[in-house]
């Protein structure tokens, strides 16, 4: 990003109270402590604190400009330091996000949005596209208010196209931040219960979801998926009901294991831990032959094309993100198999999956956040995991859940009695943890062995046990939100 002052001053509807109008911008911050150079500091107001207290730390660091709500400070006055005064910095930053949009990023962008899922399938798309496009993708979890337009203004001027994750908690969120993106193809992965505590219920989830149509353009595609019970009834009627998309005509297509879908997945089983499948393409979705059929593919079936997928990362949640990935690649004009070629290279992120092991043990770090639908695919991938020891599942709290809290934890640990065999230990850390404990209880058969059982309430105590206890032969699991930091007692087994 290259703009001058003035420039951002206009395009944020804000005034430059002080400083050179020419001053150079080209990157944005939100931390006062984290500049890239020639930085456009923003001071977001949160709930705790409000960090235009920072802005003398931010140009200490080497910030170029500030943006302020709060009138002109007066360590700025006194240094001439460019202040550009707004009436809301959020608000501010996402107008700027938007303006750099519409004004200098020319390429489509695919929005990502869903309860679980959204990093990963994100990186499975970005991994697809790059076999046959350069690519820009969101880095990190820069998916928020904030995170979105500075992820915009850092799009790689070189990429032909961009995959942006967008995540709400609140109403109107998703609005806002739809506006920023602008997609030309929105991918919605699941409707879950993460953030139900704020808005509701999974309806309300889904339709503060779906306003990711908001910023897109007329003619783009809404790609969902089918086997989600909400999902799968989803219309360019339901839409304009709900006020959606009303002025826009929105492809609908669906991918999944169902004869709704598109691009489904067939014949799905195991092999070496991993997902094996048939992919199948309807032929109208692809365009080489005039009769519709790719002639590249494995087999045809009716006009639709058939490839064999084999996935290198396990779980069976990973068949819907792949075909979610696949159709985003192939709907942008990559050969479908090079696709494939993307998606079967595709490993598992650090905190969300990533098996590592060291020592014997085999370590599945999932513990970058939680919620009852991710936490039970995790579970599954650690019961289906061969280990000549035992399979030891290390479970904390899954937060902002709302009033029913307790139950989605019990309904986990129901799970665990009722459908996972091979699990022989769940050590479990938190206060909303040990409900899945008393799950697992309630619903084991009587007279049956069922799981050992161990709570903790201090995470020192339960890394301190886990090094003492863990040995070579064991699969050990870390789920749980993010802020629950089992990421680190994960770590620490494999560094």
């Amino acid at each position: 990003m290259r703009l001058t002052a003035a420039e951002i001053a206009a395009a944020v509807k804000g005034k430059l109270l002080c400083g050179s109008a020419d001053t150079m911008i080209e990157n944005i911050s939100t931390a006062s402590g984290t500049m890239k150079g020639a930085d456009l500091f923003v001071p977001i107001i949160g709930a705790r604190v409000d960090a235009h207290r920072f802005i003398g730390d931010a140009f200490a660091h080497g910030a170029a400009a500030t943006l302020s709500s709060e009138g002109l400070p007066e360590q700025a006055a006194a240094s001439g330091w460019p202040v550009i005064g707004v009436e809301d910095t959020m608000q501010a930053l996402q107008d700027l996000g938007a303006y750099y949009r519409s004004r200098y990023v020319r390429i489509p962008y695919i929005g990502v949005t869903g309860s679980v899922g959204k990093t990963t399938t994100r990186e499975m798309i970005a991994a697809a596209l790059s076999e046959g496009l350069r690519t820009y993708s969101t880095k990190g979890n820069a998916n928020s208010q904030s995170g979105v337009p500075i992820t915009v203004t850092e799009t790689d001027p070189d990429a032909k196209i961009g995959v942006i994750e967008m995540g709400i908690s609140e109403f109107g969120e998703m609005h806002r931040i739809s506006r920023v993106v602008q997609c030309d193809m929105a991918v919605v992965t699941v409707i879950g219960i993460s953030h139900i505590a704020n808005l509701g219920s999974q309806e309300n989830i889904m339709k503060e979801k779906l306003h990711i149509l908001d910023g897109m353009k007329d003619g783009g595609i809404l790609l969902l998926n089918g086997d989600d019970p909400l999902l799968r009834e989803i219309t360019p009627d339901r839409l304009h009901g709900w006020g959606i998309a009303c002025d826009r005509n929105i492809r609908i297509l669906f991918y999944g294991t169902g004869e709704n879908a598109a691009i489904r997945a067939e014949n799905i089983r195991e092999e070496d831990g991993c997902p094996v499948f048939d992919l199948v393409v309807a032929g109208d979705l692809l365009s080489p032959g005039t009769d519709g059929k790719d002639a590249d593919s494995d087999t045809t079936d009716g006009g639709n094309a058939v490839y064999l997928m084999r996935l290198s990362v396990p779980g069976m949640h990973m068949v819907l993100n792949s075909l979610a990935a696949f159709a985003a690649a192939v709907l942008n004009g990559v050969d479908p198999r090079s696709a494939i070629r993307g998606l079967q290279g595709f490993e598992s992120l650090s905190g969300r999956g990533r098996i590592t092991e060291k020592n014997g043990i085999k370590v599945i770090n999932d513990a970058y956040n939680a919620a009852p639908q991710s936490m039970t695919a995790g579970l599954r991938v650690l019961d289906a995991m061969p280990a000549s020891g035992r399979h030891i599942a290390v479970l904390a709290d899954m937060l902002e859940l709302g009033p029913e809290e307790a139950r989605y934890h019990r309904e986990v640990g129901e799970t665990i009695a009722r459908e996972l065999r091979h699990l022989d230990e769940v050590w479990l850390y938190g206060n909303l943890a040990r409900h899945i404990g008393e799950g697992i209880e309630n619903a084991a058969d009587p007279g049956e062995k069922t799981c050992l059982i161990r709570h903790y309430t201090d995470r020192g105590a339960l890394q301190e046990d886990l090094r003492q206890h863990l040995k070579a032969g064991d699969a050990v699991l870390f789920k749980g939100s993010n802020s629950m930091k089992l990421s680190a007692v994960a770590e620490d087994l494999i560094t």
